[in-house]
């Protein structure tokens, strides 16, 4: 079995602020999955696939960043890979292990489908596909990268990773054709050893290491961003009053923006 890298989903992943905006998308059924959409303000070939925590494409948080990547010249699609039944229905530290043992096959085996309708409503000779995984979606995008569906793809606080996610990046292409891989992760501040035990990350910095030595060795092409003063999950679920949240909050999503145009250009 393959060394874990990142682990899945606990309880810092079912806690979180909720965001207030106005979403400008819209939700819309993909291969029995509902999606949000969110379009750029000029028709493009560029598309971001949106891998959302366990808190789905469909909760605020989530609706705002979709709608943030749209407005930066992206169509943004989400699938709501739990079918209506993300965490935020199951509120009982026991009740919420179970669901997350029970929604990761579901949740695997309906995702080619839903794939493959897309590339059929938004494949043209020119589109460009991107993917970012938050938490539960990362390992989505490893695969994406692994098997050629995208041209970049971007990582928040992930889980559910192993070095095999890593080790089949090589798989099918080339050095100078590997798809591009951005990884967001964050450091703690090391104030106090509650704050400690409460923070240790999913993907700690031996895992971070060994996740570089095997792309280095794969020759990919790739980025880490890290971040102090965060907990796992402040990507999309920070206390946006906390300005140094804030601020990291806002500058993951511009770096995934700047890296995806890297990419598609």
């Amino acid at each position: 079995m393959s060394p874990t890298l990142a682990s899945a989903p606990g309880s810092c992943c079912f806690t979180g602020v909720k965001h207030t905006g106005t979403p400008v998308g819209r939700v819309e059924d993909i291969a029995g999955m509902q999606t949000y959409i969110s379009d750029p303000p000029a028709p493009t070939q560029k598309v971001i696939l949106f891998l959302a925590d366990v808190w789905s494409p469909l909760f605020i948080n989530n609706k705002l960043i979709q709608d943030y990547f749209a407005s930066c010249g992206y169509v943004v699609l989400g699938p709501d890979y739990f079918f209506g039944d993300a965490v935020t229905n199951h509120t009982i530290e026991p009740d919420r292990q179970t669901w997350i043992d029970n929604a990761r096959k579901p949740a695997i085996d309906a995702f080619p489908a839903w794939l493959d309708a897309v590339k059929g409503r938004y494949g043209r000779e020119n589109t460009k596909y991107c993917a970012v995984g938050y938490c539960f979606g990362a390992s989505f995008v490893l695969d994406l990268c692994a098997d050629g569906s995208v041209v970049a793809g971007a990582l928040a606080h992930p889980a559910f990773l192993d070095e095999s996610h890593f080790e089949k990046l090589d798989r099918t292409f080339r050095a100078l054709d590997m798809p591009s891989v951005w990884l967001n992760q964050i450091h703690w501040y090391r104030t106090s050893p509650s704050l400690l035990r409460r923070g240790r990350p999913h993907i700690p910095l031996a895992s971070r290491r060994r996740a570089e030595d095997i792309m280095v060795a794969r020759k990919c092409t790739y980025h880490f961003q890290v971040f102090s003063g965060v907990k796992h999950g402040f990507a999309v679920r920070c206390d946006l009053a906390i300005d140094t949240q804030r601020w990291a909050k806002e500058e993951s999503a511009r770096g995934i923006v700047g890296w995806f145009d890297r990419f598609t250009v």
